[in-house]
């Protein structure tokens, strides 16, 4: 038996045919679109780094079924960069040096991006710590990942005030 689920990754519309309905979506990104910029790390929810977007808000891709997002907007790292622009998120985490080995990077510059898209970043050093705890970091680049987050906001606010 089949089952189909209908996604929009990274701006492109997908159709695909699941022959498991457990198929999780990391495993979805990873291993049939090979979109490997998710990291596995705990496959328990519980290290952040597969953090993606779905219809803007973060979510853990490996505690989540693919067949439960049909219709729903994913995106990943891949997919947060305009071409050779990368997005303000991006841009703060290497002008604080918010990374050491890289690994969990992925995962938490998508839920910076998320954290913000969803009002919570502030302008609160503490408020950006709790909201982005769900991520963890084995190298303890927490002081830069909170600085990029905060300059970040700032830089994304001062656009929208542009733009109004």
């Amino acid at each position: 038996m089949n089952w189909t689920v209908r996604l929009t990754v990274n701006g492109e519309p997908r159709t695909l045919a699941l022959d498991d309905p457990r198929v999780t979506l990391l495993d979805l990104l990873r291993e049939r679109l090979h979109l490997t910029g998710t990291k596995k790390g705990c496959d328990r929810g519980q290290c952040g780094a597969c953090t993606v977007l779905i219809d803007g808000r973060r979510i853990n891709a490996c505690l989540t079924l693919a067949l439960s997002l049909d219709g729903a907007a994913v995106t990943t790292i891949e997919g947060l960069a305009n071409g050779d622009q990368l997005h303000p998120v991006q841009e703060a985490f290497i002008a604080h040096d918010a990374l050491q080995c890289g690994f969990c990077t992925p995962g938490q510059i998508m839920s910076a991006v998320g954290l913000i898209n969803e009002g919570q970043a502030g302008s609160d050093p503490e408020r950006v710590r709790e909201g982005m705890s769900g991520n963890l970091c084995r190298c303890s680049a927490y002081v830069g990942i909170v600085e990029a987050v905060l300059d970040a906001q700032a830089t994304l606010t001062d656009e929208t005030e542009r733009a109004a």
